[in-house]
Order: structure tokens, then C-alpha cells, then sequence
């Protein structure tokens, strides 16, 4: 019974370490959700990310409001936006 125990927890630190982001690319910024979601497009900078639109980064698995008001936010202090978004068109 106490070796169930202790491959239990064994097993849960392995699924904690395999869900974590790997990148350092907006950490901080927003949560590990939504930075996972990115990665696993492969958007890596704030060039690629320019190249989607706000809906299209909305629709991947972990982003929400909030992460994407932070992202908005990140952006436009480093002169970046989305795709299709009036904010960067001069």
C-alpha cells in the first residue's frame, strides 16, 4: 500500500513537470496555460504573434480575457498588435 503511495506521487510530479511551459517567452507576462498554447503553435516572439489575430489567439486553449488584455497590453509597449487591429494602423 505504501509503494502505491509513493508511485502516486512519483506520477503526479512527472504530470506536473511534462504541463509546465518550457520557454521563457512572455513569462510573467501571462499565465502558463496561455503561454503553453502559444507554444504549442510555435509563436516564440512578438513577431510571430503579430501575424494572428486577436480572435484566432482567443480561440487556442488557455487563453481568456484576461491573459489577452495583459498580451494587448505587452504588445503595444513594445510598438507591436494584432493582426487586422486598427490600434497599429497609422
Amino acid at each position: 500500500m505504501i509503494n502505491l503511495v509513493i508511485m502516486a506521487k512519483c506520477l503526479n510530479s512527472i504530470c506536473a513537470v511534462s504541463q509546465t511551459a518550457k520557454g521563457t517567452f512572455l513569462q510573467g507576462i501571462i499565465s502558463a496555460p496561455a503561454r503553453r498554447a502559444l507554444e504549442k503553435e510555435k509563436i516564440n516572439s512578438l513577431e510571430k504573434l503579430s501575424e494572428y489575430s486577436e480572435k484566432e489567439i482567443l480561440q487556442m486553449h488557455g487563453f481568456g480575457k484576461n491573459a489577452m488584455e495583459k498580451l494587448k497590453i505587452h504588445m503595444m509597449e513594445n510598438d507591436r498588435y494584432f493582426k487586422n487591429s486598427d490600434v497599429g494602423i497609422r
